[in-house]
């Protein structure tokens, strides 16, 4: 962590801990129980409150999307409830920048015109906050804030100006946007008003009743106190401004305590689980896809292929020279009538694996060094490939699959029925597989099934996989320590036709597996992430 970083963090938590600290020793317990007992009682006005706070940002996504039409309203919509949700746990009011990652990490479009629009329109609403108070109470603010409301009435003002400046610039350099007019003004306003609903519903429960002007002006006081607020959700802040504004509204300072400390409360669990929610919708998310989306490519068509292509197997090696070679006898001189090449990649073995390989009929090609099984596979798909095939199938070389299930694998590639086809061991009969690794199997391939959104996967991890040329030919593999998430990714997101058949498994009697759960899963994961997002937007 950078020293500068630790410093804000430093500075959030000591704020945080004073206000606490503060709030613990001027907070009327029964009053605070009182008001949370009465807003509990009235679940309907509570829930209208709450309605009316959605629909500020409601208008709030209108506004947006009227500077810029080419933000969908829910990208539009999640953005500013992003923001919502990162104010209310960051410090600093860091929150504001997040609405403007939020499109930017989940849309195509460019940076000038969201920030453009998202600052202009931020400072548009501030200032129209303002103005309402201004208008519904000019006492208050002026009681609490002295001359410097006009100062911020100005400044804002001023940002707004130049927002628009800023926003015309764009505009005459082609972006496509839209120069905010008097709808989005009183939109701005009405938002504003529709906010106000939350303190008005809990002070009138509370029985210390304020009229809709007040409760504009409480809120106004309130987020304008929190423009620089130090701790996350501007606590402490928060409740500070709104208790002086509803003491000088009239209500004693017991009451008024609690009725912002329980308007800060329902806010902050408004944005929690709205927030939380706009993180992962609508896709990609916050994070970027999570999985495939549900509309895939039509299936690629499928070329001829010649009456005498061969069925090519292949088959990566790295360090098994005890089963290496009795797994390549197994397999068939033919597959489905066609004659059978068997290819062995050796990555960087350091015992006789290739030797023993060649012994037994495989072609024999060799990685410079141990690259590891997704580069081995990516190398035996291009070599399978150069064969002018009409199914390649790929094999693990443990001894742990059958051989003599080739043609299984092979046979919807051949007829057209699949592109990809993978040997499900759980479809299957399994005759040895140790708990935990059947265990890891069930989970991985549950994950695998919820990224794909296939119900009909049944094994995401099989070592036995077959392909039809043109799958063979476009598939990618995106990093070297394994192939078995991404690849099923990669084929369904082009739109190749998936199936499975049943196989027959045995754990392995030699060797040892490179699969290690925490490795497995620091590689695999974020492969997973950079495949589903590689064609996003």
């Amino acid at each position: 962590m950078s020293g500068m970083k630790q410093l804000r963090v430093a500075v959030g938590v000591v704020a945080l801990a004073v206000a606490a600290a503060y709030l613990v020793r001027v907070v009327d317990g029964g009053a605070l129980a009182a008001s949370a007992r009465a807003v509990l009682a009235d679940p309907a006005g509570l829930g209208a409150a709450l309605l009316a706070y959605a629909a500020a940002f409601g208008l709030r996504t209108w506004s947006w999307r009227a500077v810029l039409p080419g933000l969908s309203a829910g990208q539009a919509w999640s953005a500013l409830h992003v923001s919502l949700l990162g104010n209310h746990v960051l410090p600093l009011r860091l929150g504001e920048a997040l609405r403007v990652t939020s499109v930017l990490r989940r849309t195509s479009l460019t940076a000038r015109p969201v920030l453009a629009s998202a600052l202009t329109l931020r400072a548009a609403d501030l200032l129209a906050v303002l103005a309402l108070a201004l208008v519904a109470a000019p006492g208050l603010l002026r009681q609490l804030a002295g001359g410097w409301v006009w100062a911020g009435v100005a400044g804002l003002g001023g940002v707004v100006l130049a927002g628009v400046a800023w926003l015309a610039r764009q505009r005459g350099r082609g972006a496509e946007i839209r120069l905010p007019g008097v709808r989005v003004g009183a939109a701005a306003l009405a938002a504003w008003a529709l906010e106000s609903a939350v303190v008005w519903e809990i002070a009138r429960a509370a029985d210390h009743a304020i009229t809709p002007y007040e409760a504009v002006a409480v809120t106004a006081v309130t987020i304008a106190a929190q423009v620089l607020a130090v701790t996350p959700g501007g606590f402490g802040s928060y409740e500070a401004a709104a208790t002086a504004a509803l003491v000088a509204l009239g209500t004693p300072a017991g009451p008024a305590f609690a009725i912002a400390l329980t308007t800060h409360a329902v806010k902050t669990a408004y944005s929690l689980l709205v927030g939380g929610v706009a993180l992962l919708v609508p896709a990609p998310s916050y994070w970027g896809r999570l999985r495939l989306p549900r509309a895939l490519p039509p299936r690629p068509t499928r070329g001829a292929v010649a009456g005498d292509a061969p069925v090519v197997a292949f088959i990566p090696a790295y360090n098994e020279e005890e089963v290496v070679g009795a797994v390549i006898r197994r397999l068939p001189p033919e597959v489905c009538g066609r004659p059978l090449v068997r290819i062995v990649v050796d990555d960087g073995s350091t015992d006789a694996s290739a030797e023993r390989a060649a012994e037994a009929g495989a072609v024999v090609v060799r990685q410079p060094t141990n690259l590891g099984l997704g580069a081995a596979v990516r190398r035996g798909l291009a070599e399978a490939v150069a064969c002018g095939p009409a199914a390649v199938v790929y094999l693990d070389a443990d001894g742990e699959y059958f051989p003599e299930d080739i043609e299984r694998l092979a046979a919807p590639v051949l007829d057209g029925a699949a592109d990809y086809v993978v040997g499900s061991r759980f479809r299957g009969e399994i005759e040895r597989m140790l708990p935990h690794r059947r265990f890891g199997n069930r989970v991985l391939t549950y994950w695998v099934r919820w990224l794909t959104r296939r119900r009909d996967l049944t094994d995401g991890q099989s070592g036995y996989r077959a392909f039809s040329p043109e799958a063979a030919a476009r598939a990618e593999v995106i990093h070297d320590y394994n192939y078995a998430q991404v690849l099923t990714l990669d084929l369904l997101a082009k739109g190749f036709r998936y199936a499975e058949v049943p196989i027959r498994y045995s754990f392995r009697e030699t060797g040892t597996s490179f699969i290690k759960l925490g490795r497995y899963l620091r590689k695999v994961v974020p492969a997973v992430h950079r495949e589903l997002n590689a064609r996003s937007n």
